[in-house]
C-alpha cells in the first residue's frame, strides 16, 4: 500500500537525520525536569502538611502533579512539533523530489497521509517517554487512571492539531526554518487568543474562546471527555490536511 510505503520512508528519514534524536532528547529532558520539579514541590508541601496539619489541605497527586505535568507537556509540544514537521514537504520542494513523487502512481492523499502518520508516530513516541514518569509516580502513589487516560487522549488530539498545522506550513514553503517559525507563530497565536476573551466583550469573546486551541484541552485535563472538544480537534486537523492537499494539487498542476 502506498500509504505504508510513504510512512516507512518518512519514519526512516526521521532517524536518518538528527531531527528525531534531537526532538526526543529535548522532550525527555524538559518533561523530566517538569516532573522532577512538580514531584519535589509536592513532597515538600506534603512534609509541611505533616508538620502543620493546617497547611495545604486536600493535597492530591492528581491536582498537584498529573494535571500540571500534562499542561507542561502540551507547552513543550507547542515548541517542538513545528520542528518535527518542518521538513516533511519543504525538503521535498527544495530538493525537487516532490516532482519525482508526483510522477509515481501515488495519490496526493496517500502521500499526505503517509507523512502525517509518520509524524504522528514520532509524536506518540514522545508521549510514550512521558509514560515513564507516570509509571514511576504510580509506584509511589495511587493515581486516578481515568484522569490519566483522558489527559493522554487530549494530548493526542492536541498533537494531531499541531501536526496538521505544521504539515500545512511545510507544504507552503521550500524553507524549513520559515515553515517551523510560521507554524509556531500561528499555533502560539491560537494558544493565547483565548486570553483576551473578557476584554473582547460578550459577542467576540466566546468566538475567541472557541478558537483557542488550548481551551479545548481543559476538559481532558480535568478527567472528562467532551464531544465538542474532540470534534474541534478533529475538525481542525482535517481542515489543515485538506488545505495541505489543495496545496499539493496546486503544486502538481503547476509542475
Amino acid at each position: 500500500m502506498n500509504v505504508l510505503a510513504i510512512f516507512k520512508k518518512e519514519w526512516r528519514a526521521y532517524f536518518a537525520s538528527p531531527i528525531a534524536y534531537v526532538v526526543l532528547t529535548i522532550f525527555a529532558l524538559i518533561s523530566g525536569y517538569f516532573f522532577y520539579s512538580l514531584l519535589a514541590f509536592f513532597s515538600l508541601s506534603s512534609l509541611q502538611a505533616t508538620m502543620n496539619p493546617g497547611f495545604g489541605p486536600g493535597l492530591n497527586v492528581s491536582e498537584w502533579i498529573v494535571r500540571p505535568l500534562f499542561r507542561d507537556i502540551a507547552i513543550t509540544m507547542l515548541l517542538l512539533m513545528p520542528a518535527a514537521t518542518m521538513r516533511l514537504f519543504s525538503e521535498e520542494k527544495k530538493t525537487g523530489t516532490i516532482e519525482l513523487l508526483f510522477s509515481y502512481p501515488i495519490r496526493d492523499w496517500e502521500l499526505l497521509l503517509g507523512k502525517f502518520l509518520a509524524a504522528l508516530a514520532l509524536y506518540s513516541a514522545m508521549l510514550g517517554i512521558s509514560l515513564v514518569d507516570i509509571a514511576m509516580l504510580g509506584s509511589l502513589a495511587t493515581l486516578e487512571w481515568g484522569l490519566i487516560l483522558s489527559g493522554y487522549l487530549g494530548l493526542l488530539l492536541l498533537g494531531m492539531a499541531f501536526l496538521g498545522l505544521g504539515i500545512l506550513a511545510s507544504s507552503l514553503t521550500e524553507n524549513q526554518v520559515v515553515a517551523a517559525v510560521g507554524a509556531f507563530g500561528v499555533l502560539l497565536l491560537l494558544w493565547v487568543i483565548g486570553w483576551s476573551t473578557e476584554a473582547a466583550g460578550p459577542t467576540l469573546g466566546p468566538i475567541l474562546s472557541h478558537l483557542s486551541i488550548i481551551n479545548h484541552y481543559d476538559s481532558f485535563a480535568k478527567g472528562t471527555i467532551e464531544s465538542r472538544d474532540v470534534i474541534f480537534y478533529l475538525n481542525f486537523t482535517l481542515l489543515c490536511l485538506f488545505l495541505t492537499l489543495r496545496s499539493l494539487e496546486s503544486k502538481r498542476w503547476r509542475g
